[in-house]
């Protein structure tokens, strides 16, 4: 499975919502999820504002969508995401029955996929989607790079205070 247009256009609207979440001061993740080349969900980041620990972009995308749809089993979606999904993500989309998944930059501690867990690779699941990741890698990793730069700055300006 290689990238086709629509993947660089709905991963450029996951990197919008991104940045939504990194203006709110959180992570900046964020997942669009899209069917029949409509977008029935969207998400980013919001766990400290919401006080949710499970308000990842991805299960946030989760959520919308099922609203719009009615149900929460998408075996027709493709889930775009900034950032390979955690374990408690890769989890809700083999829930939701995503038949595809695209991700941008590859997470190295806590990615579930092809990173830390490996569970595409290990996993012995009843779905399994599709997956694809590497889609508008540095302008994923730039954005999650330069968040922490610019939260370590304003610590240290913080410190100096």
């Amino acid at each position: 499975m290689g990238i086709n247009p629509d993947d660089i256009t709905f991963m450029r609207e996951a990197l919008r919502l991104a940045q939504q979440a990194a203006d709110a001061g959180e992570v900046p993740v964020g997942a669009l999820l899209v069917q029949n080349k409509q977008v029935i969900g969207r998400g980013f980041n919001q766990p400290v504002r919401t006080h949710d620990p499970s308000a990842h972009a991805e299960i946030c995308a989760l959520r919308d969508a099922g609203q719009v749809i009615g149900n929460y089993r998408m075996p027709d979606a493709t889930l775009y995401v900034t950032i390979e999904p955690c374990t408690m993500c890769y989890g809700a989309i083999i829930h939701a029955r995503i038949k595809r998944l695209v991700f941008g930059a590859a997470e190295p501690r806590y990615g579930a996929v092809f990173s830390g867990q490996k569970l595409f690779e290990n996993g012995h699941f009843n779905h399994s989607p599709e997956v694809l990741g590497g889609v508008l890698e540095v302008d994923c990793s730039k954005l999650m790079k330069q968040f922490f730069v610019d939260k370590r700055r304003q610590a240290a300006q913080s410190q100096q205070q």
